[in-house]
């Protein structure tokens, strides 16, 4: 179940990018479930991981190579099927013979090699398998291979990620491709759960880390499927400057800001595209809180809500059941909320005012405003300038039923 149309659009290839797909049988014989991403020499790369302690060895790994390659990898390792988290310091050598393995077969030091891992919590990752299908990943590396890495990353997920914008400036063309993966533990606090843009424009790197961090916040950020953060998110953006620019250098300039633009497109639909495809979702809920003192205030009511388990299974149910969403609001620890200037609308339906229902509103206004697969929670606190936007889905029993079902 997901919401929207199925449709990948083309991902468009990104100069000193490429990728190759293949079947390492970690899970299921023949699924291909292994992704090997390669840049060139020169790219610089930016990454944001999860803040979950529990943190998966992949991640650890990681961290400490893009260190130690001063945030100038060659190549990313991406397995599904098994997280390698909770697995302690064996998952550590685990995530290492991997990288080891990409580093004999591409001649490049093991540092410069990136591990990331998705799928089922505290069991061994299967290394034996990954080795012996790194030689043929490497072999099939081409530039084209984005759409193919977008499907070999999936776990619960039901349909691929995946955006590219190309864009100009001053005379030349320059490209933003991205893909991700997500459906279920999904509460980022930080990032995504996996997701790897890709740009040909050339950027200083603490610029380009700059610009990743501010972009994630307003959109892997802004996502919930069911407040659960991972032991494994990762988000990157790598810049391989093959574009031929002058590298950008600082946060201003034609350029950066089409950049940035470009980045922002990107990040925003693969945030959005993993909150549709969120597991057993039936609705596509954006949650708009307006008029707060600050932004912080305003998260705060729309997480409350976005994560409330009433007012998500009111939403599949489409029932304008709109006290659960006003008792979310209460609870959200707002200090010196004035209730009796909250106002509250279902897709523009004006429900709440002044402390209770709205005089005009009818039941058959809610049940028509629930009714479509997405839908608008705005609300109104009148306290401030300052607001915000969440994106959510609903609690369905396809949810329930993936998700007890997951390991078996």
């Amino acid at each position: 179940m997901a919401v929207g149309e199925d449709t990948l659009v083309p991902l468009h290839p990104v100069a000193g990018v490429r990728l190759a797909t293949v079947s390492a049988g970690i899970k299921t014989l023949g699924r291909k479930d292994l992704v090997l991403i390669e840049v060139n020499d020169k790219t610089r790369c930016a990454a944001v991981f999860t803040r979950n302690v529990f943190c998966a060895a992949p991640v650890t790994v990681a961290k400490e190579n893009l260190h130690s390659c001063g945030h100038q990898p060659r190549y990313m390792l991406i397995n599904t099927g098994n997280a390698n988290a909770g697995t302690g310091s064996p998952g550590i050598a685990d995530a290492r013979k991997c990288v080891q393995a990409v580093s004999a077969v591409a001649g490049v030091d093991a540092y410069t090699v990136l591990p990331f891992s998705t799928g089922v919590i505290g069991e061994s990752l299967p290394v034996a398998p990954i080795e012996r299908a790194i030689p043929a990943a490497y072999s099939a590396l081409t530039d084209t291979g984005w759409t193919a890495a977008a499907e070999g990353i999936l776990t619960t997920d039901t349909r691929p990620k995946g955006h590219s914008v190309r864009f100009d400036c001053a005379g030349h063309r320059y490209v933003v491709t991205g893909i991700a993966k997500g459906a279920g533990m999904i509460r980022p606090n930080m990032a995504t759960m996996l997701a790897f843009v890709a740009t040909d424009v050339a950027v200083e790197k603490t610029v380009l880390q700059d610009l990743l961090s501010e972009l994630v916040d307003v959109s892997f950020n802004r996502i919930s499927v069911d407040g659960d953060t991972s032991t494994n998110d990762a988000c990157l953006l790598l810049a391989t400057g093959k574009a031929g620019n002058v590298p950008v250098e600082k946060p201003s300039g034609p350029l950066y800001l089409a950049l940035r633009e470009a980045v922002e497109e990107v990040c925003i639909m693969l945030a959005q595209s993993i909150v549709r495809d969120g597991e057993g979702a039936s609705k596509f809920v954006t949650v708009q809180v307006n008029g707060g003192r600050d932004e912080r205030e305003c998260l705060d009511a729309a997480f409350t809500i976005a994560h409330s388990p009433l007012v998500k299974t009111a939403l599949f149910a489409s029932d304008p059941n709109w006290g659960r969403v006003l008792a979310a609001i209460g609870r959200a620890d707002i200090p010196e909320l004035e209730v009796e200037r909250v106002t509250l609308f279902l897709n523009e339906v004006l429900i709440a005012e002044g402390g209770c229902r709205a005089g005009a509103y009818t039941e058959q206004q809610g049940v028509a405003a629930m009714a479509p697969e997405e839908i608008v929670i705005r609300v109104e606190l009148d306290r401030g300038e300052a607001s915000t936007v969440v994106w959510t889905t609903d609690f369905s029993y396809d949810y329930v039923r993936i998700n007890a079902d997951y390991r078996t």
